[in-house]
């Protein structure tokens, strides 16, 4: 039986979000994306999806009441200032909440089995989002709101999140710290903004041991993020069994990034996506998600989300699928590697 497509959400409510001139995370981001995705080497590969808005209650399962009001009064305003990073336009409720949604319009698809997997292509990005404040140019947190959506809608008891944005992901962290049921995995340019995501913040209570970081120096690359992966996510993953793996997707660890220093190149993304959907197809029937986070460099991020779809479609170009074939081979260590292992041997047995 053929495979369904990977679903891919878009819509142009996204870029309706304009925090203001000269911003980094503009509208020009999903625009280089969208106009990439339609080439000949990955306009077959996905079908589209439109996104529904998220309810206010929906939004609470992660955000206070006060909080997801207060971004609902920006609504009609042409600029309000969040914090010196964040800030809405007329639209940005809207499309913050379509964004949401569009999350869990893309996990129905998945969970139904209309589609193999999916990427959701959305803004404003998320992970930085607090449970009561914005930061970071982040408003609603999509991924964790997401995986709130798998354990209350969609059945499930375990959910992992993996984090490969060039920045923490604090506000994920912070949503599942002392929760069993929500893993989180991150790698992070560290020290750097916005300050969290050192090896041994592991959790708290119930959640010692499901928030794993591994941070990363200036200057790590395709064969760093490997062996992360093949070296402790892997078998961490492997252990835990998720029901569904959500992905945090920053493309800003790029090696062309202007707010980054890191040295992933195209292959790279092609290699970590290719890790993720192993292990979803592994350990969960396929169920990955994607949902677009940071990403500065409008070339690199429109070739990383192309990469990735090429990947989920099984359309790997040759040179790919061997650059895949020699990352699984990586092993090198590093600090923050070697910190990451020695703190989580306490919690998972596999990599003891």
């Amino acid at each position: 039986m053929q495979e369904m497509p990977a679903v891919v959400i878009k819509d142009k409510i996204f870029l309706e979000h304009d925090p203001g001139f000269g911003h980094p995370e503009s509208p020009q981001r999903l625009q280089a994306i969208y106009k990439r995705i339609e080439e000949e080497d990955v306009n077959q590969i996905y079908r589209v999806a439109r996104p529904r808005p998220a309810t206010k209650q929906e939004l609470c399962w992660n955000h206070s009441r006060t909080y997801v009001e207060r971004i609902a009064r920006t609504a009609g305003l042409l600029h309000y200032q969040l914090d010196p990073d964040t800030a809405t336009s007329e639209k940005s409720w809207e499309a913050a909440r379509f964004a949401v949604g569009g999350v869990f319009e893309a996990l129905d698809s998945i969970f139904s089995g209309k589609s193999s997997g999916g990427f959701a292509l959305i803004r404003p990005p998320g992970h930085h989002a607090e449970i009561d404040h914005a930061m970071g140019f982040c408003l609603f947190n999509n991924v964790a709101l997401g995986a709130h959506y798998c354990l209350r809608r969609l059945g499930c008891k375990r959910v992992m999140i993996v984090d490969w944005d060039l920045h923490h992901g604090n506000g994920t962290q912070h949503s599942f710290y002392e929760e069993d049921s929500v893993l989180y995995f991150s790698t992070h340019q560290y020290p750097y903004y916005p300050g969290t995501g050192a090896a041994d913040e592991c959790g708290e209570g119930r959640g010692e041991g499901f928030t794993v970081n591994c941070p990363m120096s200036i200057g790590a690359g395709d064969r760093e993020f490997a062996a992360v992966y093949n070296r402790l996510l892997a078998p961490v993953a492997e252990e835990y069994r998720p029901e569904a793996i959500l992905c945090s997707a920053g493309f800003d660890i790029y090696w062309h990034d202007p707010l980054g220093g890191m040295q992933v190149t195209i292959n790279g993304f092609s290699f970590l996506s290719s890790k993720l959907l192993g292990l979803a197809r592994k350990l969960c029937g396929g169920r990955l998600l994607f949902c677009l986070e940071g990403g500065y460099d409008l070339a690199g991020l429109g070739e990383g989300v192309a990469a990735v779809l090429r990947v989920m479609g099984r359309k790997e170009q040759k040179k790919e699928k061997s650059v895949i074939g020699e990352l699984e081979k990586s092993d090198v260590s590093t600090k923050g590697l070697d910190s990451a292992l020695s703190i989580q041997k306490r919690y998972w047995r596999s990599l003891v």
